[in-house]
């Protein structure tokens, strides 16, 4: 049988990320599981070191990145889905993927759920594909989620 016990929700704020969140409250509703809700802040020297070289006087607004994803994490664990269950949340800063990565190591989850698209464009470019990432390193089982809205077209 499994044992669900600890159930990790990366989340950008999408509402990729909300349909995830949605699917891995259910989950952990079914299971008793604790859910642990993380949003990273991508480190923003990694595509503009020049401004930290240039002005290191002149701090980036990486605090106010973190307050305002601190604010969208405590919306986000508001949600009416969540309120019966034991949420953790965490912000962190970094390279989202190896972030998710070294957390569900740190807390020993044994099941991320994210959805299976989040910024689009050039952010995704720049990027590449988190939810790719993570599936191929996690150490544990990813379930992918599709936002319903988002159907496959058969060419």
């Amino acid at each position: 049988m499994i044992e669900l016990k600890r159930i990790l929700v990366p989340s950008d704020f999408s509402k990729f990320s909300q349909v995830a969140i949605t699917y891995a409250a259910a989950l952990s509703e079914k299971f008793g599981a604790e859910l642990f809700l993380l949003h990273v802040v991508q480190d923003l020297t990694v595509f503009f070191p020049e401004a930290v070289e240039a002005a290191p006087a002149v701090a980036l607004p990486a605090d106010q990145f973190l307050a305002a994803a601190r604010s969208a994490m405590e919306r986000s664990a508001r949600d009416s889905c969540l309120q019966k269950l034991a949420v953790h949340q965490e912000v962190r800063v970094g390279t989202p993927f190896y972030e998710i990565v070294r957390y569900a190591r740190e807390m020993k989850i044994d099941l991320i759920v994210m959805g299976t698209h989040g910024h689009t464009g050039l952010v995704h470019v720049l990027l590449g594909s988190v939810t790719e990432k993570v599936v191929r390193k996690a150490p544990c089982p990813v379930l992918t989620v599709r936002h319903p809205e988002h159907e496959f077209v058969h060419p």
